[in-house]
């Protein structure tokens, strides 16, 4: 999001009491709605995921809510799928407003039952080329989780899928947008996309391997606390002037992930 709408911590929604909606990143405001039980979480260690099948025991997938906001979508368990070794989320207009949380569209949103600290998280995923979409990967943590919000993004903007944005959150605070050219289209194949997250360091993004880009804290001080690893795509509402505007297709958009690791630092 551009840091000109502003951006302030993720309260609001069912978990707390002021909402904020126009202060909070398209990320971050992943996890207010989730009907969370408690704040207690469990720090992981390294794994991947060539997501053969859906592995209950290490992710969940969200279902019956929507974040709110500029995220004009309901998120359906059945919209995160697994077949042949890919996992897929799918956006589209299947049983909407009705069965998508009173929003037009619905999709699907993946995520970690641990947090993770200080690593290398990748992915390898192809994304949606769609005016008005984003499809994200990222690390997030939050009141949901008993802490402050800190969040590290690579996002996807479907408007111009030759670039990607990368962004951080600490203690609520963004602003560290920055846009990479990427020397492809990323919604024409599969591509590996690195967040490598150094103790009270650096961050690193890495595309197919290569360092495009660093954060040293001289923009803000960086995260240090373990965040949930996640995917989702979703069509923003209210931003236009970021994602363009979202009209369907007629026919479900759809981004797929190859594998998800996660190597301890």
């Amino acid at each position: 999001m551009p840091t000109g709408l502003g951006r302030s911590s993720a309260g609001g929604g069912r978990r707390f009491p002021t909402p904020r909606w126009l202060l909070a990143p398209p990320a971050a405001l992943a996890l207010i709605f989730q009907p969370m039980t408690a704040p207690a979480y469990a720090v992981g260690g390294s794994f991947t995921d060539t997501f053969d099948a859906y592995d209950t025991g290490r992710w969940h997938k969200a279902d019956g809510w929507s974040n709110g906001g500029m995220f004009n979508v309901g998120w359906r368990a059945d919209h995160t799928w697994f077949n042949g070794g890919v996992m897929g989320q799918n956006l589209d207009v299947a049983t909407c407003p009705s069965g998508c949380s009173g929003k037009p569209y619905a999709s699907g949103e993946y995520r970690t039952d641990e947090l993770y600290s200080y690593g290398r998280f990748e992915a390898r995923l192809q994304a949606v080329k769609r005016e008005g979409v984003v499809t994200g990967f990222f690390t997030y943590t939050g009141p949901s989780d008993g802490q402050p919000w800190d969040e590290i993004d690579v996002e996807i903007l479907g408007k111009n899928t030759t670039q990607m944005q990368t962004n951080y959150f600490t203690d609520g605070v963004g602003g560290h947008e920055t846009v990479i050219d990427l020397g492809f289209d990323a919604s024409a194949g599969y591509h590996d996309y690195a967040i490598e997250w150094w103790n009270q360091g650096t961050i690193n993004w890495f595309v197919d391997g290569r360092l495009v880009h660093q954060e040293n804290g001289s923009r803000g001080p960086l995260p240090t606390r373990p965040m949930r690893i996640m995917t989702n795509l979703w069509p923003g509402t209210g931003v236009d002037g970021w994602l363009g505007p979202f009209t369907y297709p007629g026919t479900p958009l759809t981004a797929r992930y190859d594998w998800i690791s996660y190597t301890k630092y």
